[in-house]
């Protein structure tokens, strides 16, 4: 009940109204501060052990189920969410300067979690075991961490997904498709889908301009969410729980397992099964996506595969930044894991567990290594130089309408630097 009356107090139409009926009424006992929480969302640890994916921004803006984890935030606390994070990131993702509430930004939100974080005051923080979940200030400071280790703990022992490396992104998926799709659905009518289409369960919401002809909709194991002006084309399978973003299209016989998400200004074809694609790239081609995520701006070429279970059934272990090593993931099924700005080749293998890093483009015969720099060409030997990685971008960016600016420049500039040591080891 409370969310439902953040967000609608969350417009700045009713806001006035509002504060005169909560002084007028009894009403007065739901806290005003609910209504315009301002959070500053700051990274952790798990900011360099989500690389090469939270090179380009932080942890908060990666996209887990329908929404970024920002995109969580934001609907809960009814006002746009700050950032706390790396210095070269900053300028595209600046903090709150009047911000009072400091949250995890690798953590989701729920009902029971924005509760405890309101009721917290200021000196105060909110911890589950060692892990700092959020805390309080005045507004308009902006302590370190190690300045809140003093503050008042306040043990919170509830559950929450937490991510802290990239797989645990598409192991959640399902969960947080769940939990947004309720999020962003209740109390709202879906529109309707042509009757060319053949739909199985209920658990389905359309949103305003979806296009979708001839294609089967299984909504019995999970939900299925089409975003506004989300295309679907002829003779496409697709079984929840699953996503498609606004102005996403899914071609023709493309075959869509559950636990997918397809972010916005994507194309996507051939067989998924359990991914993340963060947004505005295309895996437009057959060709297998399993077990994996992909950020910004990335394209794989047609018939492209990854695997995703190796052929001894051993775990699958994932290059690290943070442990400059490969980390035991202790699971049998995990399978690429591709950073923004990076493409491949048409037929390019991808290995179990393989990490392409920012901006590499891959291709070649035979497989690529499981760790293919930031910044690499060919099968990951080569260097990509910063001028003719710009040049390409900016041509990437034009056909989608988007400006690659100074501030991009910047980020992929500082990264450039940061990833030197990778491609010379």
């Amino acid at each position: 009940m409370h969310r439902d009356f953040f967000i609608f107090a969350g417009n700045p139409f009713y806001r006035d109204f509002l504060i005169g009926l909560l002084l007028a009424t009894k009403y007065l006992v739901i806290p005003i501060t609910y209504i315009w929480m301002k959070i500053n969302l700051f990274d952790d640890v798990s900011w360099s052990n989500l690389r090469p994916l939270t090179f380009t921004r932080p942890v908060a803006d990666l996209r887990l189920g329908i929404l970024t984890i920002a995109g969580k935030w934001e609907n809960y606390a009814a006002h746009t969410p700050g950032y706390v994070t790396a210095p070269y990131l900053a300028v595209k993702y600046p903090p709150l300067p009047d911000a009072d509430t400091f949250v995890n930004g690798a953590v989701c939100p729920t009902d029971e979690l924005f509760t405890a974080i309101s009721n917290i005051h200021n000196g105060e923080v909110l911890m589950r075991g060692n892990l700092i979940i959020a805390y309080k200030t005045s507004a308009g400071e902006m302590p370190g961490l190690a300045e809140v280790i003093a503050f008042r703990p306040v043990f919170f022992s509830g559950t929450f997904t937490h991510v802290v490396y990239p797989e645990d992104i598409f192991l959640n998926n399902d969960r947080q498709i769940r939990a947004d799709f309720e999020l962003l659905t209740k109390g709202r009518t879906s529109s309707s889908l042509s009757s060319t289409n053949t739909v199985l369960g209920d658990q389905i919401f359309v949103e305003e301009g979806v296009g979708a002809e001839c294609s089967t909709f299984n909504t019995l194991n999970g939900p299925v969410y089409l975003g506004k002006n989300a295309q679907v084309w002829e003779g496409a399978h697709i079984r929840g729980s699953f996503a498609l973003c606004e102005n996403s299209q899914v071609k023709m016989g493309s075959k869509i397992y559950g636990q997918t998400t397809i972010g916005p200004f994507s194309r996507v074809g051939g067989e998924i099964n359990n991914a993340v694609i963060w947004g505005y790239s295309s895996k437009g081609h057959e060709g297998y996506l399993g077990n994996s995520v992909m950020g910004q701006w990335c394209n794989i070429g047609a018939d492209s595969n990854n695997s995703n279970l190796k052929n001894n059934y051993a775990n699958v272990k994932l290059w690290n930044y943070e442990q400059k090593s490969f980390r035991n993931t202790e699971l049998q099924f995990c399978g690429l894991i591709m950073a923004d700005h990076a493409k491949c080749g048409i037929n390019t293998m991808f290995n179990t567990g393989t990490v392409v890093g920012v901006s590499a483009n891959v291709f070649g015969a035979g497989y690529p290594e499981n760790f293919v720099p930031d910044f690499t060409w060919g099968m990951g030997k080569g260097s990509y130089f910063l001028n003719k990685m710009f040049e390409t971008t900016g041509k990437v960016f034009e056909r989608k309408n988007t400006d690659f600016n100074q501030v991009e420049k910047d980020i992929l500039s500082a990264i450039f630097k940061l990833t030197e040591i990778y491609r010379h080891s």
